[in-house]
């Protein structure tokens, strides 16, 4: 252990201390946290369950029922965590920090709460992971900015205290491309983080390191930030499962803003199932509003309106992709939906009045700093973030219109229909060298939903060439219940989701 990591967990002890009523010279507390130290990797080394690496794979509720029937101490099961990240992340690059002592401490919490009967929640001493445009106490929230480097979080986002008041465990920040704008780059502050099926492809972003914690093992689920499908581009080319909320439903405090009017929070998970607990805790949702309350339920009846026309006559389109989604909604017809090809409104429109929405907001927001900080910014996303200046009022208002008349075309749908369906992307995932030397435009169909504010769950229905495919369910405001019910139909009935990527050599 290197001098300042071991000074700082120790100044981290004698707070606890005093925290408890114990006042202790430095002396003092280096000589106990030395003590406890022992104690602590003693135990953990005797530890009874210790682990099979494969009990990792477990999804939460199994993981769950383990900390509670007596199988699995969530000590055990975040030092495992940790091993599997510290072999595995080298080749992946999900994670800027990692904050191991916090999460044993946390963990060792956890367990003393849930022999003792109070029982937080599904997450309850269940490792997670954080998006680093998100506050985390005591680490830095840097964006992957250059300027962000020491910006130390003094409290945790409002999603995070969520998290913890759940008994979550937080295990560190994942990789981001810089302030939520284009990547990957690997001229930012840390190096991008890498897709776990070809690790020469790329992530898509900006929640990159959430997608790559979940597709490679080393996490089940985080918590990202979607703008324009930062959250669902992940999911479709790492093939895990992302949810953006409806606007608003999950609270932003303490995530950095990039776009005022269309930032989403939203979990990354490597199950239907574990996304929607992972929502209720950081919505606050309970009882009758829960996310999870038609998990398992039939979806024989529900009306399924297929928005293929966004995107089967598109010249960008592969073969294998237009395949998937064809053969998804078979699925989904088989299990009993009543399947209508719909048209919904012009992408085109709605997505160049979206990017010049989030460009305005994002200058606006940022202006300041461009102008007096220059140097706080990669190069790239300076300029990705200077484009704004040049939307004006005018401008931004027609926009604004376009959005509301997308808007309210996908409404009049979802009168008639209990969720739309399209795809995610028009291709699997890019190769990354192309995006070292510009940036490289990535066609999804994400953004209108953002302008829009309905929730989307993202999935994988297949693969080409061992690279993911997925598809977007988007439902009517506040209807999360609805696409967490047909997402888990379909996800049952197939076996995409239980893939794995190949482990990193």
């Amino acid at each position: 252990m290197c001098s300042d990591d071991r000074s700082e967990r120790t100044a981290y002890f004698r707070d606890r201390a005093a925290a408890a009523g114990l006042s202790l010279s430095e002396g003092e507390a280096e000589s106990l946290f030395s003590v406890a130290a022992w104690m602590r990797e003693g135990l953990v080394g005797s530890a009874p369950e210790a682990l099979d690496d494969a009990v990792l794979d477990l999804d939460v509720a199994e993981l769950g029922a383990r900390l509670r029937d007596g199988r699995l101490t969530s000590v055990a099961l975040v030092e495992a965590t940790l091993k599997r990240i510290s072999e595995r992340d080298t080749s992946y690059l999900a994670f800027y920090a990692i904050a191991a002592e916090q999460a044993r401490l946390n963990a060792q919490k956890a367990d003393a709460e849930l022999a003792q009967g109070q029982d937080r929640g599904p997450l309850h001493g269940i490792p997670v992971g954080i998006k680093d445009m998100i506050d985390v106490v005591g680490l830095a929230t840097t964006a992957n900015a250059p300027g962000r480097r020491e910006a130390i979080a003094t409290t945790d986002a409002e999603v995070v205290q969520r998290l913890r008041e759940a008994g979550a465990v937080v295990i560190g920040k994942l990789a981001t491309y810089e302030w939520g704008t284009v990547g990957p780059d690997k001229r930012g502050l840390f190096p991008p983080a890498r897709n776990p099926w070809s690790l020469e492809h790329i992530t898509g972003g900006s929640s990159s390191g959430c997608a790559v914690a979940v597709a490679g093992g080393l996490l089940r689920t985080t918590i990202g930030t979607d703008t324009g499908g930062s959250v669902r581009g992940p999911a479709f080319y790492c093939g895990v499962v992302g949810l953006k909320p409806t606007f608003g439903s999950v609270p932003k405090d303490g995530a950095l803003t990039m776009s005022p009017s269309m930032d989403h929070v939203g979990p990354m998970s490597r199950t239907v199932a574990e996304a929607a607990l992972t929502f209720d805790v950081v919505a606050g949702k309970s009882g009758a509003e829960m996310a999870t309350r038609l998990l398992g339920q039939s979806i024989a009846g529900l009306k399924i309106g297929y928005a293929r026309d966004w995107f089967a006559n598109d010249p960008q389109v592969m073969p294998s992709v237009l395949a998937a989604m064809d053969a998804a909604v078979s699925k989904l017809s088989e299990l009993g939906a009543q399947i209508n090809e719909i048209e919904l409104p012009d992408y085109a429109s709605v997505e160049i009045a979206a990017a010049a929405i989030l460009h305005k907001e994002s200058f606006d927001f940022h202006a300041d700093a461009l102008r007096e900080h220059p140097e706080a910014y990669g190069r790239r996303a300076f300029l990705s973030l200077a484009a704004g200046f040049a939307i004006s009022e005018g401008e931004l208002a027609a926009a604004q219109q376009i959005g509301r008349e997308f808007t309210l075309g996908v409404n009049r749908l979802l009168e008639v229909h209990d969720v739309i369906i399209t795809v995610g992307a028009l291709t699997t995932a890019l190769e990354a060298a192309p995006f070292e030397k510009e940036a490289v435009w990535t066609p999804m169909r994400t953004i209108g939903f953002n302008v829009s504010g309905h929730p989307v769950l993202a999935m994988p229905i297949g693969f080409d060439e061992g690279l993911p495919i997925g598809m977007q369910i988007v439902g009517r405001h506040h209807d999360e219940a609805r696409l967490i019910q047909v997402g888990h139909a379909f996800e049952q009935a197939t076996d995409f989701s239980l893939q794995r990527p190949p482990k990193p050599c």
